[in-house]
């Protein structure tokens, strides 16, 4: 069974390295050698990883020429946006009525006494 495309994205983004070349594709397309270039990994290796990403429609890769750039598909990450913003008003709302309940609570800070426990008055 194919899981779905929200989870095929969150699963790529799940590796370090994978995140991190999503975040630099962000700044600029890149080659499979150049986004090897700072990882202590094979170009192979990143290869793997580029197919995990494209498998989750995060990145695409065209023909320039001889250079096969690889291309970030932003609209992808709007499919996480939607979907944690979503889950973020509903959290807020909960906090919010929270809020309401609490200051709604009457107020007994006027009953405390002043005094320490076991204190003395004077």
């Amino acid at each position: 069974m194919a899981a779905d495309p929200l989870s095929r994205v969150f699963a790529a983004l799940a590796d370090p390295t994978r995140r991190d070349m999503v975040a630099r594709l962000a700044v600029t397309d890149a080659t499979v050698g150049e986004l090897a270039e700072p990882y202590d990994v094979s170009v192979q290796a990143v290869s793997k990883h580029l197919r995990v990403l494209e498998d989750a429609g995060l990145v695409s890769r065209s023909r320039d020429a001889q250079r096969r750039p690889v291309h970030l598909e932003a609209e992808v990450l709007d499919l996480m946006t939607k979907w944690i913003e979503r889950y973020r008003r509903q959290a807020e709302e909960r906090y919010r009525r929270l809020d309401d309940v609490l200051a709604a609570m009457p107020d007994d800070t006027s009953d405390t006494p002043t005094t320490p426990q076991g204190g003395n008055p004077s």
